[in-house]
């Protein structure tokens, strides 16, 4: 399935290949093998359509049929077949003018200019003269407007539909868009008719060469071979099981990366591939360059250059997505695009102009989630997009025959309940926990076990990576309360007191407690964070307790600065402010001590590696900064410091909130673009790859709870993605096929 993509006949391009004589003679078809799969493959109801039942597809029938009616009359054979076609295109000529229907590329071009051919073989067509008169001159209409634009995407859309022209002088331009396999627009259809008007020999290479890999049919485009597997890895990982398939993604990755550095006119020629193959390349690590996007960062210039079987919503939403792998300060091309992509699918959703409904439930989650699209949500939404029948649509439609949709949804669907009912037990484990330790009697603090845990597994939803995400939980909860204790539960004196139990560690017992709460936080604290360092120490080989004692210590120190500040009469600058805050935001348990069980070995040279200290840096400098944008109204009525506040204080008046919050934001873009270069960064880095990943997906969790509110401290705003990950369930196959089709 991943390594062989298996393309379904075309009716349309069969017909056009069959119409070409031999060179010979021109009264026998150069490739009667094509003849003859016409003659035995019409449809009951005397159509030619690779999907008759669909009944937004009748266009593509009419397309279709007429082609295989002109072939066969062409060569003067199956005139019973002629007919019924005929009595076909007769009952469904309606179509052809009703704007509901999906119009294949260039039909406003190729059907009139099919219609005339017809005429011209004597052959009565079932439509009368006001709606053939309509067609022709919609047609002449269509195709003069796009030659006295004099652009080249204009230009290249009239080759990419030459067939549809009847005058010989209209062919003279086309074959420069001939491409190095021989064809024009690797488009079968169109090659036939070039070698029909003007017998090129690299023309008939490329149509030879197809028949002999499809031997008595033609698909409607070919190669689409990297296009396709790109477009099934993209597919395994929003489906949710790439881990399934992880040799295969590599070596077909390994491939197209070779294609890639060659050049591959099959990439380079198709932007949808182009983008798409950008970012899958650069997210698994490929040394690639932006400057492949050179022409495309303006709207205007890309729907001026670009030809119409490129300008689709679909193309448009993979270039967006392309944008937001941007990694060095200097890709302002990335930038451009996001900020025309992003407008264009905008307006589009606005105005109601993405007609597929999946297609534009697509694009609102894109929009919404920009980098905020945590995997366990994304495969949610994609599992419950799915189509079975995953039809496109070029001149005609097709789909790849080898990939099983319907097996891939329902092993993503079985996958998706296994873990979620896994995901439920722990829950279920953690609250006893809560209870047990006597957490919940803590009235003054935040109870937040279940976001804890719905964000490890947003993110960490493998089987095998259970310890992973309830160590996540479990932290999220002791630094929640110890936050709450700095914040608003605890006096000077219980908080001194847990720094100097911490400080004590396995000695606390000469500190002693000052408090039951103190009791209380402190032993969930240390039995949790010794349970984690054996756990971690059979895990890596080695002992790793005083690094975790350590995360603590230097947490309690920045929250022990804070305070001091907090109650004094002095205000840091805001580079004082962000060098303690960054670690205050307390990510530092949350997440480096997941990291011992992602089931590779973090080696200690690792964990004391800069690179080791910057991607924690700038996850959470992100974390804080976001934080801050979402809490400086309420954090300044409270007395208590934020960056954007310091930022307004120290600019004695130069600095405006607006400016402080422009700035924030360019901040976190740019912290975000320095931890996305350091995870896909493959030379000299010392940190596995899985855990540079963690500190790149935490980074889009806290996104995600910081869109506009602060969703962490919030009592409701979660709720509903919470639900969507751990708690409900879905339905089985055959229910959410009958749903989809209402979506």
């Amino acid at each position: 399935m991943l390594h062989k993509v298996e393309l379904s006949a075309s009716p349309y391009d069969t017909a056009w290949v069959a119409m070409v004589p031999a060179g010979d003679s021109s009264n026998q078809s150069r490739f009667p093998e094509c003849l003859n799969w016409i003659l035995e493959n019409q449809n009951p109801d005397g159509s030619w359509a690779f999907h008759p039942s669909d009944p937004l597809l009748v266009k593509d029938s009419l397309s279709s049929t007429l082609a295989c009616i002109l072939a066969l009359q062409k060569w003067n054979v199956g005139q019973r077949l002629v007919n019924r076609g005929l009595d076909f295109i007769g009952s469904n000529k309606w179509a052809a003018t009703d704007s509901k229907q999906k119009c294949p590329i260039g039909f406003d071009v190729i059907f009139p200019g099919m219609i005339e051919r017809a005429q011209h073989m004597g052959l009565a067509l079932p439509i009368n003269t006001y709606s053939l008169d309509a067609m022709l001159n919609k047609r002449d209409l269509e195709i003069q407007s796009a030659l006295r634009s004099g652009l080249e995407g204009k230009n290249k859309y009239l080759a990419y539909v030459a067939e549809g022209f009847t005058k010989p002088d209209e062919w003279k331009d086309i074959m420069k868009y001939q491409r190095s396999n021989g064809s024009l627009f690797n488009s079968p259809s169109t090659t036939a008719a070039a070698l029909l008007h003007l017998n090129d020999d690299k023309c008939f290479m490329y149509l030879n060469s197809l028949l002999q890999r499809y031997e008595n049919a033609v698909p409607t485009i070919y190669p689409l071979d990297i296009y396709a597997r790109l477009c099934t890895v993209d597919k395994l990982e929003r489906l949710g099981i790439d881990q399934y398939f992880r040799n295969e993604i590599q070596t077909i990755l390994d491939e197209i990366y070779r294609c890639w550095l060659q050049g591959d006119e099959e990439i380079f020629s198709d932007i949808a591939c182009l983008a798409m193959g950008f970012r899958l390349l650069r997210m698994n690590g490929y040394e690639i360059s932006s400057d492949v996007f050179a022409g495309l960062d303006e709207q205007e210039q890309f729907f001026n250059s670009v030809s119409e079987q490129y300008k689709d919503t679909n193309t448009i939403l993979e270039l967006y997505k392309a944008s937001q792998m941007a990694i060095l300060p200097s890709e302002h091309i990335l930038e451009k695009i996001y900020v025309w992509t992003s407008s264009f699918l905008k307006l589009a959703i606005g105005k109601g102009a993405v007609g597929e409904k999946q297609l534009h439930k697509e694009v609102e989650y894109a929009l919404k989630y920009p980098h905020a699209s945590l995997e366990r949500l994304e495969n949610r939404k994609s599992i419950e997009l799915q189509e079975i029948d995953n039809v496109r649509l070029l001149k005609t439609s097709y789909r790849c025959s080898n990939i099983d949709n319907k097996y891939l949804l329902d092993l993503s669907l079985k996958d998706f309940n296994a873990c979620q009912y896994i995901h439920q037990k722990e829950l279920k484990i953690l609250e006893r926990w809560v209870k047990e330790y006597r957490m919940d009697e803590l009235k003054f603090a935040r109870q937040k076990i279940t976001y804890g845990f719905f964000a490890a597994a947003s993110v960490l939803f493998s089987p095998e990576h259970s310890d992973a995400r309830i160590a996540w939980a479990k932290f999220t909860v002791l630094v929640t309360l110890i936050d709450d204790l700095f914040d608003v539960g605890g006096s000077e004196k219980e908080i001194l007191n847990m720094f100097e139990l911490v400080k004590k560690w396995d000695k606390h017992s000469e500190v002693g407690f000052c408090s039951e709460q103190i009791e209380i936080i402190f032993s969930a604290v240390y039995d949790t964070t010794n349970e984690f360092a054996v756990k971690a120490g059979i895990e890596q080989g080695r002992s790793v307790k005083d690094h975790l004692i350590e995360i603590w210590l230097i947490l309690l120190e920045t929250m022990w600065r804070e305070f001091e500040w907090a109650r004094g009469e002095s205000v840091p600058s805001v580079d004082d402010y962000m060098s303690s805050a960054y670690v205050s935001v307390a990510l530092g348990p949350v997440v480096l001590v997941p990291l011992y069980f992602l089931g590779c070995k973090l080696s200690e040279e690792a964990v004391k590696s800069k690179e080791y200290d910057d991607l924690f840096r700038h996850m959470s400098i992100i974390s804080r900064l976001l934080n801050d944008l979402t809490t400086v109204k309420r954090e300044s009525e409270q007395g208590k410091l934020n960056s954007l506040a310091l930022r307004v204080i120290h600019g004695d008046g130069s600095v405006s909130e607006e400016e402080a919050i422009s700035e924030t934001k360019r901040l976190i873009e740019s912290h975000r673009r320095e931890l996305l270069r350091m995870v896909v960064q493959t030379e000299g880095s010392v940190v596995p790859k899985v855990c540079k990943d963690l500190f790149w997906k935490t980074s889009k969790i806290v996104h995600l709870f910081y869109m506009g509110k602060d969703g962490f401290s919030s009592p409701h705003e979660m709720i509903g993605a919470i639900n969507t990950v751990i708690k409900n369930q879905f339905f089985y196959l055959h229910t959410l096929l009958d749903q989809n089709k209402d979506v």
